[in-house]
């Protein structure tokens, strides 16, 4: 286990009545709110007239940046600067779910900053103060509700990139399972995905002597797949939605990063798919992941052996090593498959992809690498892609 330092400040308000902290939360930062959503199902299902009838009973005077959409995009945010700095705004609120939460986080990243908000992402700047973040989670996916992670798409070159910072973690994040309920299927089914990859990527580590994390993501990622079903069959479980919405938190909290090295390849991969064919990012998951995971066997099976055997129950006497790694890695696709996930890219309709642009977008120059179980070079991740045709 490698040294580490933990530190996570959300605030986390859970269950069917955390909507009525709403008000109290927001007063202890500002009275002048941009609320950031999507627009459609919070409208249709009642909870942004809910949101807006708590903030208006509590004399709060909001903004609206509405229409966020999947893959979020950089000129939203600079959109979102430009109220808050004109109003001179005190808090921003997400409503939705990773796309409307990191839009916010951008947001607050950049309204005290000078120069332009893409600097945070180029790696060129770090920012020393940020506006407070609240959020309203209705899409157990991302998990940016008590993250420090942040990944944005700029429209100039199709660029996504990611920036983490403990900054733009939220102040308080409010999860209610019941507003999840209305998601349609595809979406119930991206989410299971990334939440299960955003463990992954932690799981595959080279660092010894991680027991208790391998365990924790274990039981973690088994939480996830053994209420998936249930989920898709019943959409209005609350106990299965319960289960899925706190695991997505704790996926990407950084709790199960503590002492160790994750890979993050995988991520790489698909950010480029997503940015270039606008995929769901849970769906680019499942596609990349298997054929990451496939690429990685034939370098440094031992983890994706221990993989097999713990998530997936794969017998130690299966067969070899290679032969216990690509039975492990069938049964996960076969649990994509269950979800109604494509794993091809020729289910997603990509076809005749030039992988060159792809990975040069990714890895700029020749020394470039991206990944940590496995490094990956250019070459690298054009099999990869390869393998997930």
């Amino acid at each position: 286990m490698i040294d580490f330092v933990f530190q996570n400040p959300a605030k986390i308000i859970f269950g069917r009545d955390a909507l009525s902290h709403l008000g109290e939360e927001v007063l202890h930062y500002s009275n002048k709110v941009l609320l950031v959503y999507g627009g459609g199902s919070v409208k249709r299902n009642g909870l942004f007239t809910q949101v807006m009838e708590i903030l208006n009973s509590h004399h709060v005077t909001v903004w609206e940046l509405s229409g966020i959409v999947p893959n979020p995009r950089l000129s939203r945010v600079y959109e979102g600067i430009d109220i808050c700095r004109r109003n001179e705004i005190g808090l921003v609120l997400a409503l939705g779910g990773g796309s409307a939460i990191d839009t916010a986080k951008a947001i607050v990243n950049g309204v005290p900053y000078a120069g332009d908000v893409w600097d945070f992402y180029c790696g060129k700047a770090q920012p020393k103060e940020v506006l407070p973040l609240g959020t309203i989670l209705t899409i157990p996916a991302a998990g940016s509700e008590m993250s420090y992670s942040c990944v944005i798409t700029n429209e100039n070159g199709m660029l996504k990139r990611g920036y983490n910072s403990i900054t733009h973690v939220p102040k308080f994040s409010i999860l209610n399972p019941e507003w999840s309920f209305s998601l349609p299927p595809y979406q119930t089914a991206c989410g299971c995905v990334d939440i299960i990859a955003h463990m992954m990527e932690r799981y595959f580590t080279h660092v010894e002597h991680v027991e208790l994390t391998d365990r924790l993501i274990t039981a973690g990622i088994k939480t996830v797949l053994n209420n998936s079903p249930t989920v898709m069959e019943k959409p209005d479980d609350y106990d299965a939605r319960a289960e899925i919405m706190w695991a997505g938190a704790l996926a990407h909290n950084t709790l199960l990063n503590t002492g160790r090295l994750g890979d993050w390849g995988s991520h790489k991969l698909e950010h480029e798919l997503s940015a270039t064919y606008d995929i769901a990012h849970g769906a680019g998951l499942a596609i990349i992941f298997p054929a990451w995971m496939k690429y990685a066997t034939n370098q440094h099976p031992k983890k994706i052996v221990q993989f097999a055997v713990d998530i997936f129950d794969v017998p130690l006497d299966f067969g070899s090593k290679t032969e216990i790694a690509l039975e492990g890695i069938r049964r996960l696709e076969t649990f994509y498959q269950s979800l109604g996930m494509p794993i091809r890219l020729s289910e997603a309709d990509i076809v005749d992809c030039d992988y060159t642009a792809l990975v040069n977008r990714a890895l700029p120059t020749e020394e470039s690498v991206v990944g940590e179980y496995i490094k990956l070079h250019r070459q690298d991740m054009v099999e990869i892609y390869k393998l997930a045709e």
